[in-house]
């Protein structure tokens, strides 16, 4: 349970861990616009604090805005206190190592180690304030050539969220001229029907404003989904295909190589293979992703989810860096959203959650993977099946892509039925 004991205890582990590994001392706090984060972003300061390190609060702003100061200013940490896409009465803490990245589960280890040796905890004085926001600001305008979207009408869902003072002011400066959606976080309305995970009211300002494009963020601003001038919603997948085919087409994506996720959607390979790129899967998770670009020097890559990782300018998923460089596209090509998100075709797909109460290896449910063989066997080359169990839910998750909607609605129902069968959401 995150509390300000657990707060504390983590803060003061990080950066006694942080000492072991290099000599900085300036840890970087931001936080989304939840009402415990005050009193939790205290709590970690503390902890920071009592081990020796020096905490700076760079008030509320998106995720990705922590992970560029972290790089800028070479600090020893950086960290957010956010619950991302998630309801206003959660919150979470992520940290942020030199440079910008992400733990590895080796960090994560070893600071779970320190844990228990952190001292009861105590108050020190509030962090001192280093803002954050003006400086995003002024570097995400100038990725973009001066007055680029002038004459855009856009509509921007910050989802009560972090993003608030960022990105609607970041597209104004550019010339757009923009409608705002949930612009007044109060604490307790963080991602309340709003943002990228409640796009609706997104989808509807759009069409009733005859807005050139909507765009959407979660709480702490590192997603990002788009709704075209139809009103017709793009994912992260749609928003990785225009990015990679653009870059592809005009020779600029590093090793013709687009990194995503195990749940996108195979007709991404398909295009981008096309084009003359390839598609490298990772494990579910940004950090899987971001890990993998740096092995392979690639610089774009992310989720359907709307992570979206351009490592060229930014060291984590970024979603108005990303929103910059989808509209950057749309100004080569001349092209509105809708032509863009139609150069490529889905796999027809079906995917379904069952709830657990265990989580025996899949291996050992003999049910399950007689009947994912066969389903692997069946689409061979023409498609896929995708089982595991939700990293953050009691969830099994099953998905299955194929060349019809038929044949992957069969499958579905085979793996789901042989689930049940082994006693997983049979009573759910």
């Amino acid at each position: 349970m995150i509390n300000e004991d657990f707060a504390f205890r983590l803060g003061w582990a990080a950066a006694t861990w942080s000492l072991s590994t290099n000599g900085t001392e300036e840890v970087l706090l931001g936080r989304d616009t939840r009402s415990s984060g005050p009193v939790l972003l205290t709590a970690v300061a503390a902890g920071i604090h009592a081990a020796g390190l020096r905490p700076f609060y760079l008030g509320i702003v998106p995720t990705p805005a922590v992970a560029r100061a972290v790089q800028t200013r070479d600090a020893a940490l950086g960290v957010v206190l956010t619950a991302s896409h998630n309801p206003a009465r959660d919150n979470g803490i992520k940290f942020f190592t030199r440079r910008g990245r992400k733990l590895t589960d080796a960090d994560e280890a070893a600071i779970e180690r320190y844990l228990s040796a952190a001292p009861a905890p105590r108050a020190f004085p509030a962090p001192e304030e280093s803002p954050a926001a003006q400086a995003y600001r002024e570097w995400a305008v100038r990725l973009v050539p001066a007055g680029a979207f002038a004459g855009w009408r856009m509509v921007v869902d910050c989802a009560h969220g972090a993003t608030v003072e960022t990105t609607p002011a970041v597209l104004r400066h550019l010339g757009a001229e923009v409608i705002t959606l949930g612009v007044t976080p109060d604490g307790a309305n963080i991602n309340a029907g709003v943002g990228s995970e409640h796009p609706e009211t997104l989808r509807a300002t759009v069409l009733a404003s005859g807005a050139r494009l909507g765009l959407a963020h979660d709480g702490d601003g590192d997603r990002l989904v788009l709704s075209d001038e139809t009103g017709s919603m793009l994912d992260g997948d749609d928003l990785l295909a225009v990015l990679a085919l653009d870059a592809l087409d005009r020779d600029a994506l590093p090793g013709r190589t687009l990194v995503v996720t195990e749940q996108s959607n195979l007709g991404l390979d398909a295009a981008v293979s096309r084009h003359g790129g390839r598609v490298l899967r990772t494990a579910t998770g940004d950090r899987q992703v971001i890990a993998s670009m740096r092995a392979e020097g690639a610089t774009l890559g992310g989720e359907t989810s709307g992570h979206i990782v351009c490592g060229d300018v930014s060291p984590t998923g970024d979603g108005l860096v990303a929103a910059l460089r989808v509209l950057e596209v749309m100004c080569r090509r001349g092209k509105p959203l809708s032509h863009l998100r139609r150069q490529w075709q889905r796999f027809p797909q079906r995917t379904a959650a069952l709830r657990i109460r265990e989580r025996p290896p899949l291996a050992s449910l003999p049910n399950l993977s007689a009947a994912i063989a066969f389903w692997e066997s069946r689409l061979a080359g023409r498609g896929r099946v995708l089982v595991r169990y939700s990293g953050t839910e009691p969830l099994l998750r099953l998905l299955v892509e194929g060349p019809t909607d038929a044949e992957v609605a069969a499958g579905l129902i085979q793996l789901a039925t042989a689930a049940q069968a082994e006693g997983i959401g049979a009573d759910d």
